[in-house]
C-alpha cells in the first residue's frame, strides 16, 4: 500500500508540516506553493558597480529569469584582468649592430632578442640604391665630348648624382657654382640623360634596339614658366577666369541640348519617311497580290511574326538578361503555351545569360510563338473549311429536292442525268406557262464558298462573326432560291 509520504513525493508536495494525512488544502494550495518557491530562488541583489539603469534592462519583471547571472557578486561588476599565459618569457639582449647602407662603419646598439644574435640589421633590405653609370677616359673622348661641359664639371655631376641618389633639387643646391658655371636643373638633367642614353647605345648589344629615356628640357622649362605664371595672377585675373570658365560651360551645355533636340528631330522625320514608305509598299504589294489570290485561293501566310525583342540602345548600364524578358505585347496564353512546350523539350526558363544564349534563346521563343500562331490559325482554317463544305453539300441537296419537286407539281421540264443545274435553269426560264425559279448553281456555290475563306493575317473570327456570317449567306441563299 502507498503512504502519504509516497504521494507527497509523487505530487512534489514538502514535507516537515504536512507529514500527517493528506487533506483537500494541499491539492489546493500546492501550485502557489510552488510559484513562492520559484520566485524566491530567482531574485538576486544588483552588483555593486552596476548602474541602475543597466540594471534594469538586464532584469525588468519578476516574471522571466535574466538572460545573465553574476558569476562572482563579491568581486562586483568590473571588466576582467588579463590572462597571461604560463610559457616561459623570451630572453631580450642589448646588442651592437651595423647598417649596411652607410659606408662609415658606425655601430649602433639595439635590444633584440636572443635567437636573433648574428642575423643581419632587418631593416637594411629597405636599402635601395640607384645604379649610376660609370665611363671610362676614352667613352668619354669618343662619345661623351661637349664643348658647353668639360670633364671636371661632368665628373662632378656624376657623383653629385650619386651621393644623392638622383635627387636633382639637393644635386642642384650642392653643386659647386664657384668653380663652375651655373647650371640651371634642367641642364643638369639634361647632360645627366644625354650621358645615360648614348652609353647605352653604345653598351647595347648587335641587333637589338634599348629603351633610351629622352628628357625634353625646353617643354620642362616652358613648364615651369607657365606655373609661374599661373602662379603670380592677381585676384582680378582668376575671378575673370572663373567666369569665363562658367560661361564656356554653359555654351557646352545649350550646344549639347541643341544636338540632342537635332537628333531627336532627325530620328522623328527619319520614323515618318520609313512608316510612309512601308505603307505604299504594302498598298503596291496588296494591290498586285489581290487578284492572284482570287485566283489561287490559299491563304496568305504572315511576313513579320513571332516576337519582337526591344532593343537597350539607351546609356546607361543594362543587364543582358533584361534582353531576356518577354515584352507586354505577348499574351499570357501565349507565355503559358512557350513555358509549357519549354519544360516538355526539358529546356531552363531562366538560362545563363550569356550573349550566344540569348540570342538563340530569344529565336527560340520567336520560333515557338510563331509555331503556336500557325496552328491556331489552321485550326481555324479546319474549322472553316469544314463549316463550308456542309454547307455545300446542304445547298445541292436543297437545289436538287426543290427542283424535283417543281417539276413534278407545276409540269415544268426537270433536268436529266447528264445536264447540269444552270442547264436546267435556263430551260425552266424560257418554258412558257411555268413558274419562273431559278436554283442556285454550282458555279453560284463556289463563289460563295470563296467569300467565306478566312485570312490567315488577320484576327480569328469569333463565334459571333461566325454566326453573322452563317445568317449573311443563308439570307443571300435564300433570296437567291426566291428570285422571280
Amino acid at each position: 500500500m502507498t503512504t502519504g509520504a509516497d504521494v507527497r513525493d509523487i505530487l512534489e508536495l514538502t514535507g516537515g508540516e504536512n507529514d500527517g494525512p493528506i487533506s483537500k488544502k494541499d491539492f489546493i494550495n500546492s501550485e502557489k506553493k510552488k510559484a513562492k518557491k520559484t520566485t524566491e530562488t530567482l531574485t538576486f541583489k544588483r552588483p555593486e558597480g552596476m548602474h541602475r539603469e543597466v540594471y534594469a534592462l538586464l532584469y525588468s519583471d519578476k516574471k522571466d529569469a535574466p538572460p545573465l547571472l553574476p558569476s562572482d557578486t563579491t568581486q562586483g561588476y568590473r571588466t576582467v584582468k588579463a590572462k597571461l599565459g604560463c610559457k616561459r618569457v623570451r630572453p631580450w639582449k642589448w646588442m651592437p649592430f651595423t647598417n649596411p647602407a652607410r659606408r662609415d662603419g658606425a655601430i649602433f646598439h639595439h635590444w633584440r632578442r636572443m635567437a636573433e644574435e648574428g642575423k643581419d640589421y632587418p631593416f637594411a633590405r629597405f636599402n635601395k640604391t640607384v645604379q649610376v653609370p660609370v665611363y671610362s677616359e676614352q667613352e668619354y673622348q669618343m662619345y661623351l665630348h661637349d664643348d658647353g661641359w668639360t670633364k671636371a664639371e661632368t665628373d662632378h655631376l656624376f657623383d653629385l648624382c650619386k651621393r644623392f641618389d638622383l635627387r636633382f633639387i639637393v644635386v642642384h643646391d650642392r653643386y659647386d657654382h664657384q668653380q663652375y658655371r651655373k647650371r640651371s636643373v634642367e641642364d643638369l638633367k639634361e647632360r645627366y640623360y644625354s650621358i645615360c642614353g648614348k652609353l647605352t647605345k653604345v653598351r647595347a648589344a648587335t641587333g637589338t634596339e634599348p629603351k633610351i629615356y629622352i628628357f625634353d628640357a625646353g617643354h620642362e622649362r616652358r613648364r615651369k614658366e607657365q606655373l609661374e605664371k599661373l602662379f603670380n595672377r592677381t585676384p582680378e585675373q582668376v575671378a575673370e577666369e572663373e567666369y569665363l570658365i562658367q560661361e564656356l560651360r554653359k555654351i557646352e551645355t545649350r550646344k549639347k541640348e541643341r544636338e540632342k533636340k537635332a537628333q531627336d528631330l532627325q530620328k522623328l522625320i527619319k520614323a515618318a519617311d520609313t512608316t510612309t514608305e512601308l505603307r505604299r509598299a504594302e498598298k503596291r504589294v496588296s494591290k498586285k497580290k489581290l487578284p492572284q489570290k482570287r485566283e489561287t485561293e490559299k491563304p496568305a501566310v504572315p511576313e513579320m511574326a513571332g516576337i519582337k525583342f526591344p532593343d537597350f540602345k539607351s546609356a546607361g548600364v543594362t543587364l543582358r538578361s533584361q534582353r531576356m524578358k518577354l515584352p507586354s505585347s505577348v499574351g499570357q496564353k501565349k507565355i503559358k503555351a512557350i513555358e509549357q512546350i519549354l519544360t516538355e523539350q526539358g529546356v531552363d526558363l531562366n538560362p545563363m545569360p550569356t550573349e550566344e544564349i540569348v540570342q538563340m534563346f530569344n529565336e527560340l521563343r520567336s520560333d515557338l510563338v510563331l509555331v503556336y500562331e500557325l496552328k491556331q490559325a489552321h485550326s481555324n482554317c479546319e474549322y472553316e473549311q469544314q463549316m463550308l463544305r456542309h454547307r455545300y453539300e446542304a445547298l445541292l441537296k436543297a437545289g436538287g429536292v426543290a427542283g424535283a419537286g417543281a417539276g413534278a407539281g407545276s409540269g415544268a421540264l426537270t433536268a436529266p442525268q447528264g445536264m447540269d443545274l444552270n442547264a436546267s435553269n435556263s430551260a425552266m426560264a424560257s418554258t412558257p406557262g411555268g413558274e419562273a425559279q431559278v436554283w442556285p448553281g454550282a458555279d453560284d456555290i463556289k463563289v460563295e464558298a470563296k467569300e467565306q475563306i478566312i485570312d490567315v493575317v488577320g484576327a480569328p473570327l469569333t463565334p459571333n462573326s461566325r454566326k453573322r456570317r452563317e445568317s449573311a449567306s443563308s439570307s443571300s441563299s435564300v433570296k437567291k432560291v426566291k428570285k422571280p
